[in-house]
């Protein structure tokens, strides 16, 4: 019953209680009194539902109870957003990706975690980070990057990290204050990787997460096909960055020295 309500729109439940609550619709209940209550989209889980209210002895304003009890239940349930890359289909809602990534990063207000797999062109990806961190003091920000053993390179692992970092602090972040940055060593493991930093996030605030397969390229953020979810809740947001301190404090993601 509550699965068939929460499938009306959410402004056409509001017009369905309003209706009870005034007497505009009673039992028993048609699909014109949906209509007059004007219920469309959701007309035929609307009326399923009262019905089975009806059933139970649920009539008028306590079916209106019902429904507000149900909404406030609802509204307390984090809701996710598609944020999607690529090509936009007509008739199919979902959020931009570069948006989404602008939108939350360009608000923050006490903390970022930002974690990508690659990333091109430094000074366009973390523009929006960087000018950020300027604008606001005491904003903290922790990137987490893979740096990657190209196929045949058996240079040290220490020789890598000291190249990345100098190429990162000297071409690629193009900011005034520095994050913290952090890379996964399994990475620079030879004959090949134990494993790699593969995770597409961002947590905003601790207070909203972004998941999502796009990396921090132009082709990702605008052309490729990427799917992702943005969703608002600090419960989720603290897991995500506790998992990723977890890891820092183990010594599993190892700083990345300065210039």
């Amino acid at each position: 019953m509550a699965n068939r309500l929460l499938s009306v729109p959410p402004h056409e439940r509001k017009r369905l209680t309003n209706a009870l609550q005034c007497g505009l619709i009673a039992a028993p209940y048609s699909e014109a009194g949906m209509r007059a209550a004007g219920v469309s989209d959701g007309a035929a889980d609307a009326l399923a539902a009262l019905e089975n209210l009806e059933r139970l002895g649920i009539t008028g304003r306590g079916a209106a109870a019902w429904l507000e009890m149900i909404d406030e239940a609802a509204s307390r349930v984090p809701q996710a957003d598609l944020v999607w890359s690529g090509p936009e289909v007509e008739g199919l809602h979902a959020r931009d990706t570069r948006r989404v990534y602008e939108e939350l990063l360009s608000s923050a207000e006490r903390s970022i975690w930002a974690s990508t797999y690659a990333f091109f062109d430094g000074p366009k990806a973390f523009e929006v980070i960087s000018k950020r961190m300027d604008a606001v003091e005491t904003l903290e920000a922790t990137l987490l990057l893979n740096i990657e053993r190209k196929h045949g390179d058996t240079s040290s692992a220490d020789a890598l990290v000291r190249r990345f970092a100098d190429r990162f602090w000297g071409d690629e972040w193009p900011g005034v204050r520095r994050p913290n940055v952090f890379y996964d060593p399994r990475a620079l493991e030879l004959p090949w990787p134990a494993g790699v930093l593969h995770a597409k996030a961002v947590v905003k605030d601790d207070e909203a997460v972004f998941i999502t397969s796009a990396n921090l390229t132009e082709a990702a953020l605008d052309r490729n096909i990427e799917l992702g979810l943005v969703v608002r809740d600090a419960a989720l947001a603290a897991t995500v960055t506790t998992h990723f301190r977890g890891l820092i404090e183990r010594g599993l993601l190892i700083q990345l020295p300065g210039a």
